[in-house]
């Protein structure tokens, strides 16, 4: 069985972090002498606060069972919620951050391999740093070996031949073959912060949801015709 995962996070406040962390952070744009464009790599700065794990927690992880094809959200919420969505079958689960990292990873110790997108530099990185942050330890690691495919495949790696063309994002390739866009729904991942700003945590693991499944159909399209 192979797991296709994908997760979304969210930036702490940039008030939040020490003084030291955010002196570091702006260091770059300290330096621009021109105040306008000073100004735009703080705003660049915070902005992408999202992407590393020291300054991100995990909102929501998206995984579905390539064998049974079924699929689950584990979603950040304060209170237990658990229901199963009638149109796609994805079942949503709200748990706080620790315990989405621990059901995590401890489902995971039943896959074969892992399927991502841009997962060996993005997704299992920050799942395993977040995790060393909150005291629990990954049950796998799954970046390893960068040109293995036994265990990872990270389709952007795949279709890219591990980078010697170009890279384009999960919509530009669901385009390309036909797949449903996880942005024609109306969100992308541009939106989540602001979604979680509102409190739409549950619009959030839709998102996550839609996600995980253009990344399984793209999956199944590099499995039937370019895995040779």
């Amino acid at each position: 069985m192979k797991l296709v995962i994908d997760i979304e996070t969210v930036g702490f406040e940039f008030e939040t972090l020490s003084e030291s962390q955010q002196e570091f952070l702006l260091r770059a744009a300290e330096k621009e002498p021109n105040e306008e464009q000073r100004i735009k790599l703080k705003d660049e700065a915070i902005r992408f606060l999202s992407l590393y794990p020291l300054t991100a927690k995990v909102v929501a992880i998206g995984m579905l069972n390539t064998e049974t094809e079924h699929s689950m959200v584990l979603f950040e919420g304060s209170e237990v919620k658990e229901w199963q969505s009638e149109e796609t079958g994805v079942k949503y689960c709200s748990y706080s951050e620790a315990e989405m990292l621990t059901h995590f990873w401890n489902y995971v110790k039943k896959a074969d391999a892992v399927v991502t997108f841009n997962g060996r530099n993005f997704d299992i990185p920050f799942l395993m740093m977040r995790s060393a942050i909150l005291k629990i330890k990954p049950s796998r690691n799954f970046i390893k070996k960068r040109y293995d495919n036994n265990s990872h495949i990270d389709l952007l790696e795949v279709l890219t031949n591990f980078g010697t063309t170009k890279k384009f994002n999960l919509d530009f390739y669901c385009k390309s073959f036909g797949i449903e866009s996880p942005k024609s729904h109306g969100v992308s991942g541009m939106d989540v912060k602001q979604l979680y700003a509102a409190g739409k945590l549950e619009e959030i693991a839709t998102y996550c949801g839609h996600d995980v499944e253009a990344t399984y159909k793209l999956y199944k399209i590099w499995d039937e015709f370019l895995n040779i």
